[in-house]
């Protein structure tokens, strides 16, 4: 691999900073979206934390029938919790993968082969991390689907056994 800056300005053909221009920026694109991605996955945990710490307050002063309610909700929580964990994990892995792939490229100090090699294997682990943290994320969002499904069904529930 020849090293850029020992080449003149001159030498460098227009597809061939068409093609430095194209590799600088995939890397870049994928850690834009990663860190957008851990910035959504930060807000969403902090809010099913927030809604832990509303429940774990709700259950000391909860008659039996409203702490087992509580303590499904809590199961529930910790589920979503985990999920997201995995989620921020998977995408902090893609962010370091798409670092690490950076790094080789512009090392360089490796063989053309072995460079091509930690790339692929780099920039591919990166895009299967990503890929499987979006796919956590549809499973939180799911889950959260759900459990405003139920919160509803529970207040119908409510209403209904009032007006009775």
């Amino acid at each position: 691999m020849t090293y850029l800056r020992a080449m003149p300005a001159s030498a460098f053909a227009p597809d061939d900073i068409a093609h430095i221009i194209q590799v600088a920026l995939a890397p870049a694109f994928l850690l834009t979206a990663l860190a957008t991605l851990l910035n959504v996955f930060s807000t969403r945990l902090a809010r099913v934390a927030d809604k832990v710490d509303l429940a774990a307050n709700a259950l000391r002063g909860a008659g039996p029938a409203e702490a087992d309610r509580l303590g499904a909700e809590l199961s529930y929580l910790r589920r979503r919790s985990f999920v997201l964990d995995i989620a921020v994990v998977l995408a902090s892995a893609g962010g370091i993968m798409t670092g690490i792939a950076v790094l080789t490229l512009f090392v360089g100090v490796l063989r053309d082969a072995t460079t091509t090699t930690v790339l692929f294997f780099c920039f591919g682990v990166a895009l299967v991390c990503t890929v499987a943290a979006i796919a956590a994320f549809l499973v939180e969002i799911l889950l959260a689907g759900r459990g405003i499904r139920n919160e509803v069904d529970r207040q119908k529930d409510n209403a209904a056994a009032q007006a009775s």
